[in-house]
């Protein structure tokens, strides 16, 4: 394997792939996620999402492993994607604030005509906020690119009470699902730590 090309934007995925020492080339997929409909099947929809990266870069790397990944945040048969607005990110934190939710992502790893997808759910618990508290948050916090309007990680996390799962998944790729995902395709991630 020379390299494998990361299907994403995402910085969060680009920190924690690079904890391996793995070459790879991150690039974004020209893929129109809006072509897939959610049909109120979270796990179902994250893996189409992330196969659809997937096969949108294949003709562009033939020879390469190719990893993508989607990312949603769900609760009651609602996904909260990533907010356009600021006012849609304080809907989305204002009706998960104080409760469970889910956070799922569907992983795809792509080389020549073999695909393997897999799943993660992570539950995450917010702590209760104020509407004041939850403007503050998005005030100082970079929500844009987040599902659900949120970051666990650094001070992000200060709205996080619990968490069942795995962190990294809250991330955007989660590590044991990545793990196993290469491994099927000859990858032994273990050779790669830094």
């Amino acid at each position: 394997m020379d390299r494998i090309i990361l299907g994403s934007q995402s910085p969060r995925r680009k920190e924690i792939l690079s904890f391996f020492n793995l070459p790879f080339l991150q690039v974004t997929p020209d893929f129109d996620e809006n072509s897939i409909i959610y049909r109120r099947d979270p796990i179902t929809y994250v893996t189409l999402l992330s196969e659809g990266k997937a096969q949108v870069l294949r003709p562009l790397y033939p020879n390469d492993l190719i990893l993508t990944a989607d990312t949603i945040v769900y609760r009651m048969g609602k996904i909260y994607n990533k907010p356009k607005t600021e006012d849609e990110a304080f809907q989305m934190l204002s009706e998960l604030v104080g409760k469970w939710h889910s956070v799922f992502t569907g992983v795809t790893v792509l080389l020549g005509e073999t695909v393997h997808s897999a799943w993660e759910e992570t539950r995450v618990l917010f702590n209760p906020m104020t509407p004041e508290e939850i403007r503050n948050y998005h005030s100082k916090i970079h929500w844009m690119d987040k599902a659900g309007g949120y970051a666990i990680q650094m001070a992000g996390g200060l709205i996080v009470k619990k968490i069942d799962g795995c962190y990294y998944n809250v991330m955007g790729l989660p590590i044991n699902t990545v793990y196993s995902l290469l491994k099927k395709n000859g990858i032994e991630l273990w050779d790669y730590v830094q």
